[in-house]
């Protein structure tokens, strides 16, 4: 492997899925100013919409995930669109 390219600041972090609340404890490089408890260990924690607790390839279950109304923008602007024509 080629010398300093790879990062050193791999440290335990934890991710977790706002959808469900499920949480992964791992290491990462991401820079995070929250933090969470974790069986007695304060660790970084990084917040995700969708994981593969919660996604629907690994559900099986078809989820609708609407973040900051972007479902409800696309309907809108599809229907002034639609009633152009």
């Amino acid at each position: 492997m080629k010398e300093g390219i790879h990062p050193e600041n791999y440290r335990l972090v934890v991710f977790k899925d706002m959808s469900n609340g499920e949480t992964f404890l791992t290491k990462s490089t991401i820079n995070t100013k929250d933090t969470i408890e974790l069986d007695g260990t304060e660790y970084p924690l990084v917040k995700v919409e969708i994981s593969s607790t919660s996604h629907p390839f690994y559900t099986g279950k078809m989820k609708l995930v609407d973040t900051a109304g972007r479902v409800d923008k696309f309907r809108s602007r599809y229907a002034k669109h639609a009633q152009k024509e």
